[in-house]
């Protein structure tokens, strides 16, 4: 948690420091579509995207922050247990991306494509045993199964790309669309154990350390704003 925030002030202070040209600060509401996940929604009014660092008139630096509230999330890398179902969730995910864009800008309009990297964190995760325990019955052929297993969440990185549509209403305020698409993970290590088998068959323990799992970070945000210019 404590990088977290220093990841924060540090994104804060970049975006709020003297710009080259022109700066935008953007309000936006922003939905996340996870890859064999769930549909989460932000926790409003914490996130804050768009602020921006103009160079010249085609390209601008950006960043910001989303809080979001995770409603199930894939995770991956877990030796021969495979699922397309989410394992972890609900929990709470801040994300900070880093972009680099190209625009072009017309009397009222903006036409953006971007690019780059993002950083997450993920806090008061939670284990959806019941999704665990259907993928441990599929890979064991078993009928019934149960689980105990402990987790460790740590921060993720990724890459991004996507385009945004903005139309100024005034000379000072504006309405944005944006669609972005992430791709990356963190490292989240599983151990414990799990119990089961079948109705005419006796119980079977067997202990699991998936070392290597990671939370898979990889889907589609969709986000309405309001841009300020300053």
């Amino acid at each position: 948690m404590k990088k977290l925030i220093a990841v924060l002030l540090f994104t804060s202070l970049f975006a709020f420091s003297k710009p080259a040209q022109a700066q935008e600060v953007g309000i936006s509401f922003s939905y996340f579509l996870p890859k064999n996940g769930y549909f989460s929604t932000p926790i409003s009014p914490f996130s804050l995207r768009g602020l921006g660092i103009q160079f010249g008139d085609f390209i601008v630096v950006q960043s910001g922050f989303s809080l979001y509230r995770m409603s199930g999330m894939n995770v991956t890398d877990m030796g021969d247990l495979k699922t397309k179902d989410p394992i972890v969730g609900p929990n709470f995910t801040l994300l900070i991306p880093a972009e680099l864009v190209l625009q072009y800008v017309t009397q009222n309009q903006e036409f953006k494509i971007k690019g780059g990297g993002f950083g997450f964190g993920t806090f008061d995760n939670k284990i959806m045993n019941g999704n665990l325990d259907k993928a441990i019955r599929t890979f064991e052929g078993w009928d019934a199964a149960n689980s105990d297993v402990d987790f460790d969440s740590g921060l993720g990185f990724g890459v991004m790309f996507g385009a945004e549509y903005v139309v100024y209403v005034t000379s000072q305020w504006g309405l944005s669309f944006e669609v972005n698409y992430y791709i990356g993970g963190a490292d989240f290590p599983i151990k414990g154990s799990y119990t089961g088998g079948n109705m005419a068959g006796p119980l079977v323990t067997r202990e699991v350390d998936y070392k290597d799992a990671t939370l898979d970070f990889t889907g589609l945000e969709i986000s309405l704003g309001v841009i300020i210019t300053q």
